[in-house]
């Protein structure tokens, strides 16, 4: 979870709506967007956003293709580099991108590519068979929104190159130098805009890292390693080659997760059709946790949306296990069919799909819209996974246990709450005595700060402007819902309090276009009691109110940590030591001095400050800062969450001891 914004300019909801209309609307009004212009233009519609996700989407997409040259058989290494100045090279020993003239457009292969739209080997021709990029759009909308772009090719006994500055080349592709015979390859350069990429050019060696790590899952046998040659990277490295594919990818989550498998056998499901045009790859195991590890890609994107490939495993799954249960006696006549959501309770599982023609929602590939995919996955897992069932009768009662506990638990939470509706703030029209609401009833228009403390909560509701900011105080640390059940959840007053404020639900049930803010913005001390509050907030949040994160509309309040009083004039506000010092230096030089005493205030709690100075500093939507958070790498976030916060306790020691020597302060 990462990013940040300047919340300076944000709207003045009085004033919504108000903008002047233009008086005509004719032809010379009409503008006609040539070559990559339009990626310029709509950069969104190619890479999902401009913010860290869209920039490390532009390694993806080079990184695709050169494994799309693996998936034909002939790529076998793949080598990324984060370069000096935040550049990103992209090696692979693949055929390389062809160099001759293209019939009718007069430019070598390369040129084409880089510059067209929808242009490139994966249209139909003797190019590709399977393949990740379809739409033809990768590279040439890398090179649309980088400064610089070079590009070298080995193929037919010569290396070949070419260079872009703002997407246009300096001139035709020119042989360099020979090359030995049957040396073939690719590597692409190249420096991302910053007048695109505002928010930042600099690159996660973390988020780049999982990323690989997870290609080399995907593709057995595929050498890929990633370097850091940026002087603050620490010259980080990274390599990784797997032969036992999705087995080994499950295994990793488990590993991540910090909790063992119910059994040892990671359960691997396989089939092909050839003339469907379609296959398929499953490895799967259940854990004793209560949340669910699904991925799914095709073609080896993620499809972090799903589609139909992951609608035919859930379908498969719960009525193979729900048939394997009643055939063997496990589950009684009277028994409830076991759910969908309980059968993935604790599942972990990687589904992956190639198919000639997939058909994707978008050019960021999140979803899979094949109708065969669904069919295909269904018979084979009700066919396989029943097989293996029958064939490991104690993994298949140990699966059936787990998912008749789930049953159990979640009929029993149910129950209380039913039984809390009768007095519940659920159930109740009016919203829950402590949160104190904003007059307007737009949830774009109206946030809602999540205050730790009565005495900060005091401050911020008489600080707030209250037409738009709404109050929701908490007194001491709530539940840590990573290591609770369902039932022990729904059955805390604080959580129970939250969701109703928020007005949307919880867990499966959760519905975004229910929530009544669109900024939720937790509000906490500045020390580390602050930091673990705010991390059990986001930890209910990421398990039980997913899509708020992905919507954008959660957030962390970043109160001053120094208020600096001179001896004349208004106080100065810093929030890092960095920014303190240079407060100072720059009220130095305009001739400031300082207080003799108490002259610089560390603040340790919002408590510390009144309803003036909490709403200058940290609620008024001009002046304050926010950190938006953001799903970045789900994967990551999840291993995260349930690394710090879990019941497993030596992932945790581990974490501290190598992270020790890298702390500055200490709040004890």
């Amino acid at each position: 979870m990462d990013s940040s914004e300047q919340d300076s300019n944000l709207r003045q909801p009085e004033g919504a709506g108000g903008a002047s209309r233009p008086s005509q609307y004719n032809a010379s009004d009409l503008k006609v967007l040539e070559g990559l212009e339009h990626v310029r233009t709509r950069p969104g519609m190619y890479i999902g956003s401009t913010n860290s996700r869209g920039l490390h989407h532009l390694v993806y997409e080079i990184v695709d293709n050169s494994v799309d040259e693996a998936l034909a058989g002939y790529a076998t290494k793949i080598e990324v580099e984060i370069l000096p100045e935040n550049g990103i090279r992209v090696t692979d020993d693949g055929r390389g991108i062809p160099v001759d003239i293209v019939p009718g457009e007069g430019k070598s292969g390369v040129e084409v590519v880089m510059t067209k739209l929808n242009a490139g080997g994966k249209f139909g021709g003797g190019g590709y068979s399977v393949s990740g990029g379809l739409h033809g759009v990768g590279i040439s909308v890398v090179n649309a929104l980088s400064t610089k772009m070079e590009v070298e090719v080995e193929r037919g006994g010569w290396l070949w190159e070419q260079t872009y500055i703002d997407h246009k080349p300096l001139e035709p592709l020119k042989k360099v130098k020979e090359v030995p015979e049957g040396e073939t390859g690719t590597r692409v350069t190249f420096y991302a805009d910053p007048k695109i990429f505002k928010e930042t050019t600099d690159y996660s060696f973390d988020i780049i890292r999982q990323r690989l790590q997870q290609t080399a899952f995907l593709n057995p046998g595929l050498s890929i390693s990633l370097k850091d040659e940026r002087e603050e990277g620490g010259a980080q490295e990274a390599s990784f080659l797997y032969e036992g594919g999705l087995s080994d990818y499950v295994a990793h989550l488990c590993d991540s997760d910090s909790m063992p498998p119910l059994f040892p056998d990671v359960i691997a499901l396989k089939a092909e059709d050839k003339p469907l045009g379609i296959s398929l790859d499953i490895a799967l195991t259940w854990t004793g946790k209560y949340g669910t590890v699904l991925k799914t890609f095709a073609n080896t994107i993620e499809t972090v949306d799903g589609g139909t490939h992951e609608e035919g495993f859930k379908a498969a799954i719960t009525s193979t296990l729900n048939r394997y249960a009643r055939d063997k006696g496990l589950l009684k006549a009277a028994d409830e069919n076991l759910s969908g959501e309980d059968v993935r309770e604790g599942l972990v599982a990687v589904v992956s799909v190639k198919l000639v023609n997939p058909q994707f929602e978008g050019q960021t590939k999140g979803k899979l819209g094949n109708s065969e995919a669904k069919a295909f996955v269904q018979k084979v897992v009700n066919d396989k996974f029943y097989a293996w069932l029958d064939s490991h009768p104690a993994a298949g009662k140990l699966i059936v246990g787990k998912a008749a506990d789930a049953y159990k638990a979640r009929i029993a939470a149910r129950k209380a709450r039913e039984a809390s509706r009768k007095k519940s703030l659920l159930e109740s029209a009016t919203t829950p005595d402590k949160l104190k609401d904003c007059a307007y009833k737009n949830p774009d228009l109206c946030e809602l700060f999540i205050v730790e403390g009565n005495s900060a909560g005091g401050s911020a509701v008489s600080g707030r402007d209250q037409k738009f900011q709404a109050i929701l105080p908490l007194r001491g640390k709530i539940l840590n819902t990573e290591k609770a059940t369902t039932e022990k959840m729904v059955r805390s007053e604080t959580i129970e309090t939250l969701i109703a404020s928020i007005g949307a639900g919880s867990g499966p049930s959760f519905d975004v276009s229910k929530a009544r803010y669109h900024k939720v913005i937790v509000m906490a001390d500045a020390d580390v009691d602050g930091a673990h509050i705010a991390t059990l907030l986001l930890t209910l949040f990421f398990r039980y109110m997913r899509p708020l994160i992905e919507a954008g509309y959660v957030y962390i309040a970043m109160p001053p940590l120094y208020r600096i009083r001179w001896t004349k004039g208004p106080d100065s506000f810093a929030f890092s030591d960095a920014q303190r010092d240079q407060r100072i230096k720059e009220g130095q030089e305009e001739g400031r001095k300082l207080r003799s005493e108490n002259a610089i205030q560390r603040y340790k709690g919002l408590g510390e400050m009144d309803a003036q100075e909490l709403w200058e500093t940290t609620m008024d939507p001009s002046k304050r800062l926010l950190k938006k958070v953001c799903m970045g790498d789900a994967e990551f976030a999840d291993a995260t969450f349930a690394m710090l916060m879990g019941e497993a306790v030596e992932p945790r020691r581990e974490f501290i001891e190598a992270e020790a020597k890298s702390v500055k302060f200490i709040d004890a």
